[in-house]
């Protein structure tokens, strides 16, 4: 099995006090490359993943350009009829992206 294929790349993440996701910071795939340094609000990523854009969790490889070694991938997940964004294999209540330092 290959590497899984990523549209989009967390490398870190700002909650806000009620513990959902504010904003995450990480890198767009536009062609084979990897755009710089992007900033998403929740709802950008919420809407990304409802298309089914793939999402993961991880970190640019030093002097590697587009390469990443990625950690968990990143899925919607109902919860009392609210939307939660969390990383595989994680059932929360709230957004929770293990494994993505926070801000």
């Amino acid at each position: 099995m290959g590497r899984p294929k990523a549209d989009f790349v967390i490398e870190t993440v700002r909650y806000n006090q009620q513990g959902q996701i504010e904003w995450v910071r990480g890198y767009e795939r536009r062609g084979e490359v990897f755009s710089d340094v992007v900033v998403l609000p929740r709802h950008e990523l919420f809407e990304r993943l409802k298309k089914g854009k793939k999402v993961f969790v991880g970190r640019r490889l030093y002097k590697m350009g587009s390469a990443f070694e990625l950690s968990k991938a990143v899925k919607l997940m109902a919860n009392n009829g609210n939307a939660v964004i969390v990383t595989e294999n994680t059932s929360a209540s709230s957004d929770c992206l293990e494994g993505a330092p926070t801000i």
